[in-house]
């Protein structure tokens, strides 16, 4: 027999195709901060530290380490920040700073920026959604071709129907084969599309 409410306890796992592990979702925030960064073109990879040895001590550390275009940093979500007595501070502390990584701190007001948020939430709902792989092809050859595209151009060109053609754009960001500016306006027709960075580089 097992423990149902052990299983129940267990934090969701959050995992995107820039996590090199499966990262818990401890509190809302550090989910909102996945998605950004997980969909953010200038991310490369993000990593999990579960826990760290700071002489004979054993320290959760629960420390998400982020590849950036400028190098890797530790994230500090301000709102997620863990509540731990002085000795348990101490020793993170110490952990952290074993790591030789400079801080990111990442505040509420950071993570809920327009209309980056928004977007982002937006485009996250279709994470898991299945594309067609002519479809993919259709999209990823397009944006090849071009140096970069409107959202709504490119809908057009891929001649679909209803939102079947939006969802796949989606989806394909998700899964970080394409890129789109979340950055300066409310997703619509005149959201610039590109093929990921590698791609158009090689």
């Amino acid at each position: 027999m097992f423990d149902k409410r052990l299983v129940a306890s267990q934090p969701e796992q959050f995992t995107s195709t820039k996590t090199i592990t499966a990262i818990p979702i401890r509190h809302p925030a550090i989910r909102d901060a996945l998605v950004q960064l997980s969909l953010s073109s200038s991310i490369r990879s993000i990593d999990y530290i579960a826990s760290a040895t700071v002489g004979s001590e054993q320290v959760e550390l629960d420390a998400i380490i982020v590849q950036g275009e400028s190098g890797r940093v530790v994230l500090d979500i301000v709102p997620s920040r863990p509540i731990r007595d002085l000795e348990d501070e101490g020793l993170a502390l110490i952990a952290l700073g074993e790591l030789n990584l400079p801080t990111l701190v990442i505040t509420a007001e950071d993570l809920r920026r327009e209309p980056r948020y928004s977007n982002s939430q937006l485009v996250w709902l279709y994470n898991r959604h299945q594309v067609q792989l002519h479809l993919r092809m259709r999209i990823l050859k397009l944006l090849f071709q071009h140096h970069s595209m409107r959202l709504g151009q490119l809908l057009e060109e891929i001649e679909e129907a209803g939102s079947r053609g939006s969802r796949a754009i989606m989806a394909l960001t998700c899964a970080n084969l394409i890129e789109l500016d979340l950055e300066s306006q409310p997703l619509g027709p005149t959201t610039v599309v590109r093929l990921r960075a590698s791609y158009r580089n090689g």
